[in-house]
């Protein structure tokens, strides 16, 4: 699988990335057993980018990739983890609204020096590993100054003492991680949902700043949550049902798709990798069968009447570079 440069960290990542929110039960109960098949497929098609964080099933992700990786020579593969969120022991016994089948663990915000710095020894102890390759901020969207003056410096320290390579920060908005590239040295922003055939919002600000600061773009969400995996099913958009008026907009997408013989999700990710600032696709799975098709919609022929007809609808925004446009 092709390797690509990450930003200006000195890493090189292979251009898809196996995302592990959904090894952690993700809307629904993953076994250890499909776990590991889903990590096992991803390495056989050459993935060796694995993106994870305690968030993810409250260290369940972080557990099971460790498990995977530490059998395979530690200089094969990139891993990133997240800081931000300390786990700790809860009295409640409701299931969480999104992660299912967890231990009794539950996430405390915490971005202050000590805690990330804390945070970052837990995660290696889950995962088991000698290192950790990217570091990232974890949505600290109501905790700006909190991330600039704790965690950030955190990141800083440890990127220039070697326990790092690359620092920056993962989140669903693109606003903040503007105001991160203007103020902190970053290598990498992970952007979920902002940049998709739904919604290009990072063209506005963040896009133009990476590429000029040579800050590299992990881009997740890459099917908005699975409305523009399956529009015809309970659709998801923001790890929430999705309205009305996105449902209609990924169906109109999924039928011109259909239309021109092609599949939305092979549109769906071709059409996030033709944007310069994008170095990383990165997507979920939680089965062996979802990861392989992951990359095989990376592969599957998208007419080009399809991108000119996308365009000449005015489906995407007009500064979206599309697949076969002139560099």
């Amino acid at each position: 699988m092709q390797q690509v440069h990450l930003g200006s960290s000195g890493l090189d990542v292979t251009q898809f990335g196996l995302g592990t929110a959904p090894l952690g039960g993700l809307f629904a109960p993953v076994s250890d057993a499909e776990a590991e098949a889903t990590i096992v497929r991803a390495w056989s098609l050459g993935v060796r980018y694995f993106d994870t964080a305690p968030l993810y099933g409250f260290g369940l992700a972080e557990q099971r990739l460790g498990r995977f990786l530490r059998t395979r020579p530690r200089d094969e593969y990139v891993v990133s983890t997240k800081v931000g969120r300390l786990l700790r022991a809860s009295e409640r016994s409701s299931e969480d609204d999104h992660y299912k089948g967890t231990s009794n663990l539950r996430p405390q915000f915490d971005y202050s020096y000590d805690g990330v710095m804390r945070s970052v020894d837990e995660s290696l102890a889950r995962l088991g590993l000698d290192r950790i390759d990217i570091l990232l901020v974890h949505d600290p969207d109501d905790h700006y100054d909190a991330a600039v003056s704790g965690a950030f410096r955190a990141l800083q320290k440890l990127r220039d003492d070697g326990s790092v390579r690359a620092i920056g920060a993962g989140m669903n908005q693109s606003e903040m991680l503007t105001r991160f590239a203007q103020t902190v040295p970053v290598d990498c922003f992970l952007l979920a949902g902002r940049y998709t055939l739904l919604d290009q919002g990072a063209l506005d600000a963040l896009f133009p700043i990476c590429l000029a600061r040579n800050i590299g773009i992990l881009l997740g969400g890459i099917y908005n949550s699975g409305i523009l995996a399956d529009p015809h099913g309970t659709a998801k958009f923001n790890y929430e049902d999705a309205d009305a008026a996105l449902v209609a907009r990924a169906r109109e997408l999924d039928a011109l798709c259909k239309q021109h013989g092609t599949s939305l999700k092979a549109a769906a990710i071709q059409f996030v990798l033709a944007h310069p600032a994008v170095t990383v696709a990165l997507q979920g799975a939680r089965s062996a069968v979802e990861a392989a098709d992951n990359v095989a919609m990376a592969n599957t022929p998208v007419p080009p009447a399809f991108w000119q007809e996308l365009r000449a609808r005015e489906l995407v925004d007009s500064r979206s570079p599309l697949p076969g446009d002139a560099p």
